[in-house]
């Protein structure tokens, strides 16, 4: 059986602001932004340099390049799909009546 059960009210607890400053905040979203951007460079750097490789035979495994190749555009497919969702909430917020 449960006992001594209290329900406390909003006020009655402390809500905290979080300890970050507004150009923290944006300071960590712009190297976060930045991080995601390099992995979709690196992603299609090392499916140009497999594809190459392939190209001059230095390799023969065409299943780890088309795998490699597919990565890439999957990324960077997300990255843009992401951007195009970005600049559809800005467009929704601006046109927000204040």
């Amino acid at each position: 059986m449960i006992n001594n059960i209290t329900l406390g009210t909003m006020a009655d607890q402390k809500i905290t602001k979080p300890a970050v400053s507004p150009g923290q905040a944006q300071e960590s979203f712009a190297n976060t932004l930045k991080a995601a951007i390099n992995n979709v460079n690196n992603s299609q750097i090392a499916s140009d340099k497999k594809t190459e490789a392939l190209a001059n035979g230095q390799i023969d495994e065409l299943h780890d390049v088309m795998i490699t190749a597919q990565k890439a555009s999957i990324t960077l497919e997300t990255s843009v799909q992401m951007q195009r969702k970005a600049i559809d909430a800005y467009n929704e917020i601006m046109r927000m009546q204040v």
